[in-house]
């Protein structure tokens, strides 16, 4: 079985700690583990494999945290933009043998109790070796208006794989209490529930999920045979989609596409200790955040940040300190986050989009200092790795090496700089840079010009296949 982990996503609901270039699942919120990272372990004890599908902008970020784990036998389908679940999912079951069972996650869940999910995850496979397609249907625990919710039908007295009714939509608040005052009244009665909360977590195998996704969605099925079979494949275990064929394919969740149409569909009733964290509200019931704060008389805060902090006469707060944004919210009231991203993306802030130390395929930058005509960044490059060939339109840079030794290309010439050595790369001047040592090359970069945004520059060779 092949855990096909979703990695798309911008996670806007939990900005500033998450971004668009470092989104929830990638960043460590969990004892020094990613939601993502959480994902692969849990269920690397049920699968053989993995299979990444991921934008190219993120991919490697999952790469990195992997490597930290030192997983092996993972492969990566690279979408150039996304087209929401079902071609995702599509993309992947099309590089799988069609007999292969395909455990379908998104990569920035929660699950708690491992040990129920796991027995979950058998009688899924059990459904998938008679060709159904299974979901997960998550117990409510409250009136949630954020999810979509599942209807099921118990077919005979096994209420552990259950029919699909109906999928339903995000209800009102009154009628996300309608369900839960049903599940009540089933539950007293000791009968199946009738309601759960779509978990957005699937098992099939490859070629059922393709002959449903022929037979209802067939431009979808079409259009992704058609990108898969004018991949690029980059490195053996790489798979890179064009960015014409993917935009061809129709934009559609396999909900609509496939899960409410098929007859083959069953749920799973999982109580698993799910949460999708997609607001700071549900993290805030997953840690606690107090024992490195100060508290005088404050109760029922969310309080992170990388400074000793103190509250005061403080409740029911969400406050979350980046080194370079600030959220002060009432619980209750971050889902109005994403009108606060919405705002910053019409000032054209790059806030919504990347933290103050960012991460590339090559290493990381961190911004040290900014201002009118000037930007002074740390660059670590990785061993091995090397930034694009490139030229800048408003800005020179002077490079001074730390740690390391740097390989610099400057016009027709290339030459090494050592630590304590810098180098000056003029205006318009075709440049690169990369590590060949075996230890990271830290260096410090100084941008000066009339113009020091990130979008100045010229990319005369993208090294997508060594970064």
């Amino acid at each position: 079985m092949t855990n096909v982990i979703l990695c798309g996503g911008s996670g806007t609901r939990l900005w500033p700690l998450s971004r668009t270039l470092m989104p929830k699942q990638f960043v460590k919120l969990f004892e020094g583990e990613s939601l993502f990272q959480k994902t692969v372990k849990r269920n690397q004890k049920a699968c053989d494999s993995q299979l990444i599908v991921s934008n190219a902008e993120q991919y490697f970020l999952a790469i990195d945290q992997l490597e930290e784990m030192r997983i092996g036998n993972v492969h990566y389908l690279l979408e150039p933009v996304g087209r929401n679940t079902a071609p995702a999912i599509a993309l992947a079951a099309l590089a799988l043998d069609p007999e292969e069972i395909m455990l379908v996650t998104p990569s920035d869940h929660l699950i708690k109790h491992e040990a129920a999910y796991l027995e979950a995850v058998k009688k899924a496979v059990q459904l998938a070796q008679n060709n159904y397609l299974s979901t997960f249907g998550i117990t409510p625990e409250y009136p949630q208006t954020g999810f979509g919710y599942i209807q099921a039908k118990p077919e005979n007295d096994e209420c552990s794989m259950l029919n699909v009714e109906c999928f339903k939509e995000k209800p009102d608040l009154k009628l996300a209490e309608q369900y839960l005052e049903e599940n009540s009244t089933l539950s007293i009665q000791n009968l199946p529930l009738k309601w759960y909360w779509n978990s957005g977590m699937f098992c099939f195998k490859a070629g059922v999920f393709l002959d449903e996704l022929k037979r209802y969605a067939p431009k979808i099925y079409e259009a992704s045979k058609d990108a898969f079979e004018n991949k690029q494949p980059i490195t053996d275990n790489q798979l890179r989609i064009t960015h014409e064929s993917m935009s061809a394919i129709p934009e559609e969740s396999i909900d609509y596409a496939v899960m409410e149409k098929s007859e083959r569909v069953k749920v799973i009733p999982s109580d698993i200790g799910w949460s999708d964290l997609g607001s700071f509200e549900s993290l805030a019931n997953e840690i606690d955040s107090s024992k490195d704060v100060i508290e005088i008389d404050s109760s029922d805060n969310l309080i992170l940040s990388d400074k000793q902090v103190a509250a005061i006469d403080i409740e029911g707060l969400v406050i979350i300190d980046t080194p370079d944004a600030l959220l002060v919210s009432k619980k209750g009231s971050s889902q109005k986050v994403k009108e606060v991203v919405k705002r910053l993306k019409e000032r054209d802030s790059d806030l919504p989009n990347i933290h103050v130390t960012a991460h590339r395929p090559w290493g990381t930058y961190t911004i040290l200092d900014e201002s009118n005509g000037y930007k002074v960044k740390q660059i670590m490059v990785k061993p091995g790795k090397r930034l694009s060939l490139q030229k800048h339109h408003h800005r020179s840079e002077h490079w001074i090496v730390v740690s390391g030794i740097a390989q610099v290309t400057r016009g027709e010439s290339i030459y090494m700089v050592n630590a304590n050595e810098s180098t000056y790369i003029p205006i318009g001047e075709m440049h690169r840079l990369e590590n060949v040592g075996k230890i990271p090359l830290v260096m410090i970069e100084a941008q000066v010009g009339e113009y020091v945004g990130e979008d100045d520059i010229i990319r005369l060779e993208d090294d997508f296949k060594r970064s």
